[in-house]
């Protein structure tokens, strides 16, 4: 139990907030309906959302949440190749006293039998096998699978699952443990990376590493297969490139599937939920696997890359002043964009004239490839992405018209003003200096004058 808690302790406080990476997405619409309630197709070369339908409606998961438990055993048991004797108190409850009994699936796994946490993985993953999952989480629980289940929305929290909630590791049915079909990727995408993984959902058949003779007579007979029987070369349902992942039947809430299709260099994730179980007659069907069967049929047709926008085409042009030549440049898309498309809607229709310029004019010189702008490309209200725009060729600047230029905004300018201020101030002060410097001559000679005049009257007083 102190081991169990230090691990959950270590997991919580060193790994970062992980999601998917979300990708810009079109959500290309099929023409033949899908029969699932939730649906998303997902590419995982670009993770790009290529088809979506009720993607965060919350939807009971059924074993789909074993793809959670995988997660939390691998993470956090110090030996997966450890051995372990089944107890079969710790999970025939589940399997006998269940309100739903057609839920739940097992792998013929019987008290005292010793398997490996490895091997329990496959069984659970393959099998969704009830006795496997509740062993592991009491395992890996520390004795305690309420424990684990708290792990289990620790983890989903960590990841940005925000509409999903888990009750057990099973995936036996409860009202308060639910998902989305969002989520659901988001959640495999993470797993995809945990070791040895993608190596267990997506083997088709294993045996047990255990002999366990005593309850298996025929050990060479105790095989397990994977459910998603679009991995079965005997079944009318396979699919040659479709791998795993889970599968999960609930009588209260149809069924689900979530696998991978790879071809051609392109890979796929699908998660299809709350497909029905029976038809109007109440015969089995399996639209689920024909849903998926027709996403991957689509997108492996259908979607290729296409070019949006190239990196040669001229966007638009920004008015250039002082330009020796042409008053204006070409603006044209620092990169080229391109995109996974249906190869049935015309790139035509992508609004690619959604134009934000840095600046409404510019001044020469203009360099080759200096940013000028961006543009958004929009395909019915959605956002597809955006690029920066830069110049197509430099624009080099006119001598005569940056001189006069150069004159009239120094005319214009502050320090002209200023300039023009001081030097009127200065004359003023001049002129000024000048009237005063006049009128003390003025007043200096008519003192002397009257002086001349007094004192000739005292060398003359007859003249009078």
């Amino acid at each position: 139990m102190k081991k169990f808690l230090s691990a959950l302790a270590a997991l919580v406080m060193t790994l970062p907030l992980l999601c998917v990476p979300k990708a810009n997405a079109v959500n290309f619409t099929l023409k033949k309906p899908l029969q699932s309630e939730s649906v998303i197709l997902i590419n995982r070369d670009t993770d790009t959302v290529i088809n979506e339908k009720n993607a965060d409606i919350r939807q009971m998961p059924g074993p789909l949440v074993n793809i959670m438990t995988a997660v939390v055993v691998l993470e956090n048991c110090a030996n997966i190749n450890q051995e372990i004797i089944i107890d079969d108190t710790v999970y025939s409850d589940l399997i006998f006293d269940t309100e739903y009994p057609d839920d739940v699936r097992t792998a013929e796994i019987y008290n005292g039998d010793v398997l490996t946490v490895t091997d329990l993985l496959y069984a659970m993953m393959l099998t969704s096998s009830m006795e496997a999952s509740q062993t592991l989480a009491y395992y890996v629980g520390g004795s305690n699978v309420d424990n684990f289940v708290d792990v289990m929305n620790r983890k989903a929290d960590e990841l940005g699952l925000e509409n999903t909630h888990f009750t057990n590791p099973t995936g036996l049915y409860d009202e308060n443990q639910y998902t989305t079909a969002r989520d659901m990727a988001k959640l495999t995408e993470y797993a995809l990376n945990v070791s040895i993984f993608e190596q267990i959902a997506t083997t088709y058949e294993y045996k047990p590493s255990v002999p366990n003779q005593e309850n298996h007579k025929d050990f060479n007979e105790w095989t397990w297969k994977h459910s998603n029987e679009m991995m079965n070369p005997e079944s009318s349902d396979y699919y040659n490139a479709a791998k795993g992942i889970k599968t999960a039947n609930l009588e209260q809430a149809g069924r689900n599937i979530v696998t991978l299709a790879s071809k051609d260099g392109n890979n796929y994730l699908a998660v299809l939920m709350k497909s029905p179980i029976s038809d109007e007659n109440g015969n089995m069907i399996y639209s689920h696997i024909d849903d998926a069967t027709t996403l991957f049929d689509w997108a492996f047709t259908h979607i290729s890359y296409q070019v949006l926008l190239a990196d040669t085409a001229e966007v638009g042009e920004l008015p250039v002043e002082l330009a020796d030549g042409n008053d204006y440049v070409l603006a044209r898309p620092a990169k080229e964009v391109s995109i996974l498309w249906y190869d049935e809607i015309d790139v035509a229709v992508v609004n690619k004239y959604d134009v934000k310029w840095y600046k409404k004019s510019l001044y020469a010189p203009v360099k080759k490839g200096e940013p000028l702008g961006e543009v958004t490309l929009r395909y019915n209200g959605e956002e597809l992405g955006t690029v920066e725009l830069v110049a197509v060729s430099d624009v080099k600047r006119s001598s005569s018209k940056y001189n006069f230029f150069a004159v009239k905004q120094f005319k214009d300018s502050k320090w002209f003003k200023t300039a023009f201020i001081v030097s009127f101030t200065l004359c003023a002060v001049y002129i000024l200096m000048c009237i005063y410097s006049w009128l003390v001559y003025k007043n200096k000679k008519k003192e002397d004058d009257a002086r001349r005049r007094a004192a000739r009257k005292r060398m003359n007083p007859n003249n009078d």
